[in-house]
């Protein structure tokens, strides 16, 4: 365990407060990923997918971080039993088919105060389309308050469900919202 861990899990850089170098990795317990469309286009659907696994690698140069994150399309859960079997089935997710969602990012970009635009592909059935989340970046907390230390972020981005093949009577636009804690699992060595 380094200094810094020990005192901060956050730096400043340009002015703007973000994590320290290091890969994070996504704790699912702590996180969760919510889903909002329109059912029969009138009235609001929401759901979550229940298991996720994720890499934050934040860089020396903010822009130049990455984030990775594969979710279990069988995880899905909006409550309704026979709506969620119709969800994960071959008119929508398939995920006899197609095990997993998945999202990486292609570029990091600070937008203002704790707001970044996290620009990547999003691939659902095969499929992969940009998507573009709006990041907000919630704080990291030091080893001295766990065994690990921890950042938290709340991103939401939007798609269009026909891009993926789905064209059943729900509203178009999906939503979907990531409030996630990830634990510092690898911190780099000085001058890296």
């Amino acid at each position: 365990m380094t200094d810094t861990q020990l005192t901060t899990a956050t730096r400043v850089v340009d002015g703007v407060e973000v994590p320290i170098v290091g890969t994070w990795k996504l704790d699912p317990s702590h996180s969760r990923l919510a889903f909002e469309a329109r059912h029969v286009v009138i009235s609001r659907m929401r759901g979550r997918f229940r298991r996720s696994n994720g890499v934050f690698h934040i860089a020396e140069r903010p822009e130049d971080s990455s984030v990775e994150v594969t979710i279990d399309a069988a995880s899905l859960d909006t409550t309704h039993e026979k709506a969620d079997e119709h969800l994960r089935g071959p008119d929508y997710l398939d995920v006899a088919t197609y095990p997993n969602l998945t999202f990486h990012s292609t570029s990091v970009r600070h937008i203002d105060a704790e707001r970044w635009e996290v620009v990547g592909e999003l691939t659902i059935r095969d499929v992969s389309r940009p998507i573009t989340l709006d990041a907000t970046f919630n704080g990291a907390l030091p080893v001295a308050y766990g065994p690990k230390a921890k950042l938290a972020f709340t991103a939401t981005g939007r798609f269009d469900r026909r891009d993926y093949g789905m064209t059943q009577n729900v509203g178009n636009e999906v939503t979907l919202t990531l409030d996630a804690e990830a634990d510092l699992v690898d911190e780099p060595s000085d001058g890296s």
